[in-house]
């Protein structure tokens, strides 16, 4: 019959979600470029962009669902999505190692700070009395064996409650499914809630040295990182009081496990050369 389709590959019909996504894209750079700028308007562009691009996730994301659950996602097509979400994780591995290349750079190569030209500040000269050493000299540092330990147990925790969760599915155990994004959604939660407080103690700040700026930096893309994949996990675990997900098709469920596995070992990183290494030789906050 002409026009009958006879292969495995799912043809997606015409979609405004790709044009809708870059125009919101484009006017959340450009808002958020005109706000530091204090340019008028900027913030109102920003916030503008900023829903486009929620509601592009949450409307295209939703077609996809609903292609999985129409059974548009073949074999051929699910394993396409398992290439296509590698690639991705492989995206966000380059994204870090330029964060901890920065990390590496300022602390193997402390060169002192050299103010150039004009009129010399008090904040300049402070900075380069202090620069010429890692971590940078009357800095005190946050105790790796604190709070950062938990929080390294707690994701250690979570990627072996996310991993039952999967064996969970494959084995038809929907209770067992449940209980173990559950406990995962919780401990990613309360990751988010110990990292939060333990910047609100740290004795250091953001801006003004390199220190600060590559430790929040590093630290904190880290913890957006797992407020994402705490979403993305309920998202799944919503979907599975849906009824979605078979042993056989469960890509969405795969792909956020895949993620917070991602996380899990970025975090381990950071753990042994941000806190431990990064810190040695420094005196510790409130030790």
């Amino acid at each position: 019959m002409a026009g009958a389709k006879n292969h495995d590959y799912h043809i997606l019909p015409p979609s405004i979600w790709p044009l809708m996504g870059a125009m919101s894209a484009l006017a959340l750079a450009s808002g958020g470029i005109m706000w530091m700028h204090k340019a008028p308007s900027g913030g109102l562009l920003f916030y503008l962009g900023l829903a486009g691009v929620l509601a592009t996730m949450f409307l295209w994301w939703r077609d996809v669902i609903s292609e999985a659950n129409s059974g548009d996602h073949t074999p051929v097509v699910q394993l396409h999505l398992r290439y296509g979400m590698i690639l991705f994780i492989a995206s966000e591995v380059m994204f870090f190692v330029g964060w901890f290349w920065a990390f590496f750079d300022f602390s193997l190569f402390p060169a002192p700070v050299e103010v150039v030209g004009g009129e010399v500040t008090r904040i300049a000269e402070t900075v380069k009395a202090i620069a010429g050493q890692w971590p940078p000299k009357g800095i005190e540092v946050i105790s790796p064996w604190g709070f950062p330990l938990v929080n390294t147990v707690i994701l250690l925790l979570s990627g072996t409650t996310v991993t039952w969760a999967h064996h969970a599915l494959i084995h038809g155990d929907r209770d067992g499914l449940k209980k173990g994004l559950w406990i995962t959604i919780i401990l990613g939660a309360l990751f988010s809630t110990i990292q939060g407080y333990e910047y609100s103690e740290a004795p250091f700040h953001f801006a003004g040295l390199n220190f600060g700026a590559s430790f929040f930096m590093a630290t904190g893309f880290h913890g957006f990182h797992v407020l994402i994949g705490t979403i993305f996990l309920i998202v799944c675990q919503i979907r599975v009081y849906r009824g979605d997900f078979t042993p056989r098709q469960h890509f969405g469920f795969e792909a956020a496990a895949w993620y917070w596995h991602f996380v899990d070992v970025v975090w381990l990183f950071l753990f042994v050369t941000v806190y431990v290494w990064g810190g040695a030789g420094a005196p510790v906050h409130g030790g």
